[in-house]
């Protein structure tokens, strides 16, 4: 398996970010890690591993960044302007430098994939620019930006908050059916430490359905836990759909 490690310079950020590059070609997938976590977690907690098989065969290809959450969503007590500021410069790093970085390695339009607190990321890059991505796969992500910021809201951070962009979104607007033509997954089970994320994704779908917006939102058992097992069952399940043509089962015509 090729297996790459690179470190570049964010201007956004200000700082130096770094890369795990996983496989020779296929389709590109931009894989956020779970609450701040490093290049080299999915690595570390197996998954990697677990899709081996088609990063071997050249199915997909892995581009795993690190986070910014220590000095955005994770910074509780942090001054809220500062933290909100924060989370938009890693979003501009996102779109403005680790695509095209991307694109040097895989011309294909990538998918963004993260779990827990890197589903939301996968979520506001896709949702936010959907134009620059194939789909999205967000795994057990918590949607509510009174959460992790106590009830602020400016304009930087509602930029990073689907559920109040998208319900503002007009009927007309063209992103709608550029969301149409990509596939895009949420899923969340029903068991512990998922409370919040059932709860967000539901008032996601509810908005989806009323856009017309063709999103699979997937809710899991409640034996289904906010757990590494569990995202390793939801990665394989739902890899061959969006690596095949078959239709979603959703529609709101």
């Amino acid at each position: 398996m090729h297996k790459e490690f690179l470190t570049h310079y964010s201007h956004s950020l200000g700082k130096d970010m770094n890369m795990m590059i996983y496989g020779h070609a296929g389709a590109p997938f931009l894989v956020f890690p779970t609450q701040d976590g490093m290049c080299h977690q999915m690595e570390d907690f197996g998954i990697v591993d677990l899709v081996s098989d088609y990063i071997e065969n050249g199915q997909i290809q892995l581009f795993v960044v690190d986070t910014n959450d220590i000095e955005s969503w994770s910074l509780r007590d942090g001054n809220k302007l500062w933290r909100a500021k924060r989370q938009e410069e890693y979003y501009h790093y996102i779109v403005d430098q680790v695509v095209p970085l991307i694109h040097e390695y895989n011309p294909l339009l990538p998918f963004t994939m993260g779990m827990s607190l890197g589903a939301n990321h996968a979520a506001i890059s896709f949702l936010r620019r959907p134009e620059l991505f194939s789909g999205m796969l967000s795994l057990s992500g918590l949607f509510d930006t009174d959460y992790f910021f106590d009830g602020f809201m400016n304009s930087a951070l509602y930029d990073s908050s689907p559920e109040r962009f998208l319900p503002n979104m007009p009927a007309d607007h063209p992103y709608i059916d550029l969301y149409n033509q990509k596939k895009i997954i949420f899923c969340v089970g029903q068991g512990a430490w998922e409370e919040d994320g059932v709860r967000t994704l539901r008032f996601l779908q509810s908005v989806f359905e009323s856009k017309k917006i063709h999103a699979w939102c997937d809710f899991w058992g409640y034996d289904v836990n906010h757990d590494w097992p569990w995202w390793f069952k939801q990665i394989r399940y739902f890899l061959p759909f969006l690596l095949s043509d078959q239709p979603f089962p959703v529609s709101w015509d």
